[in-house]
């Protein structure tokens, strides 16, 4: 019997049946799709050359056009004096991170969002709060307020845009009239009224941007371009402006044509994501802020980067940029929990802000030029002047 288990036991080992098996199975198909990856993963190569030897020629014709730096030009021009900003108020009232921030054009109301998953409207004068939405989801990293002031919009992960008409009853349930306007298959990062409240503008997690019709939730134009997340966008200050710029965490600030659709000029100089793009109050220029610790102002019509603001202590990233009304001075709002002031011509630093507790996340200059209000990750806004 135990031989018999043993002569049992052993009949799989003996079967050696396996190679000639494996000879069958071999399939004809096997070098060919090897041949076939090959092919294709030296077309790629051969693609990646030739694109970047196209950009060193375009960068090369650049170049012979650029023929003085920004600050050179500047050094006629007068230096800015001493100046004194400081809190004028501050905003208390969300229980989390402000993320997002806007001005309504009458130059005194201010809509905030939060990771709290509040929406709140602010008297900037008295810092009373005559309204206030809760979302349903935290995270509201967008918010804008429609140009005539009777509305504002605001969005997350929640992956939409949603529009709340406002009215002059406070005690109005805000969040029964809401209407979803846009969607995306990711979150939410910024959104923006054109000149119109009928037309908004939204950038998304999923790597475009996207034109929606405010009444019918309609997408009236997308934009495909972005290699990654798209974090921010603005629009052309120009009210026949039918252009807007964004940035995102592929390095890439790209100009866009909202009619046609089209990314009509690119920048790529930064060397992390860029977190926020502001134009500049002409319209020929705008300037953004990146986790690689530098604010860069570009200028569309000479098609390149004109300068760069840093400084060698300066190691933090910049979450948010805005210009004054003249255009001379550039803010910025920095992981340190600092806001760094710029002079736009000479590229140097004029002056530091400290108030907040934790990171500077959101900053806007008022549409009369007069105060700036920054929102931050210790939970309060603050207007400076």
């Amino acid at each position: 019997f135990p031989k018999q288990t043993f002569s049992l036991c052993c009949k799989p080992f003996r079967c050696r049946s396996l190679p000639a098996r494996r000879k069958y199975m071999r399939s004809p198909l096997v070098p060919e799709m090897a041949t076939q990856e090959v092919q294709l993963n030296e077309t790629l190569s051969h693609l990646k050359t030739e694109s970047d030897t196209l950009k060193t020629k375009l960068e090369e014709e650049r170049a012979k056009l650029h023929d003085v730096e920004l600050h050179q030009v500047a050094e006629k021009v007068d230096g800015l004096g001493q100046f004194v900003m400081k809190t004028r108020r501050t905003l208390k009232g969300h229980g989390n991170k402000v993320l997002c921030m806007d001005w309504c054009k009458d130059k005194r109301r201010i809509v905030s969002s939060s990771q709290d998953g509040k929406v709140i409207v602010w008297d900037a004068f008295t810092t009373n709060k005559e309204h206030a939405v809760t979302m349903p989801c935290t995270w509201v990293m967008a918010c804008a307020y429609a140009p005539s002031g009777c509305a504002v919009a605001c969005g997350g992960l929640d992956n939409k845009c949603s529009v709340y008409p406002l009215s002059l009853d406070k005690n109005e349930n805000l969040a029964a009239k809401k209407k979803s306007v846009a969607m995306h298959t990711n979150y939410l990062s910024a959104c923006s009224f054109t000149n119109s409240d009928m037309q908004i503008l939204t950038s998304s997690g999923d790597g475009t941007c996207a034109l929606w019709d405010v009444e019918s939730g309609q997408l009236l134009q997308s934009f495909h371009g972005h290699a990654a997340d798209v974090l921010c966008l603005d629009l052309a200050p120009s009210e026949t402006g039918n252009t807007f710029v964004s940035g995102g965490c592929d390095k890439k600030a790209n100009v866009w044509d909202m009619r046609s659709g089209q990314c009509i000029q690119s920048f790529e100089t930064h060397e992390s994501d860029i977190n926020s793009v502001r134009y500049y109050p002409s319209g020929d220029a705008f300037a953004s802020g990146s986790d690689d610790a530098t604010c860069r102002l570009y200028d569309l019509r000479a098609d390149r980067e004109v300068a760069i603001y840093s400084k060698e202590s300066i190691i933090f990233g910049v979450s948010s940029v805005d210009f004054s009304l003249s255009g001379r001075l550039l803010f910025g709002g920095y992981n340190d929990y600092t806001i760094n002031v710029w002079d736009v011509l000479k590229g140097t630093r004029v002056s530091i802000l400290f108030g907040h507790e934790n990171r500077v996340s959101t900053l806007r200059v008022s549409p009369d030029g007069t105060a700036f209000c920054s929102g931050s990750w210790d939970h309060t806004l603050r207007t400076w002047a």
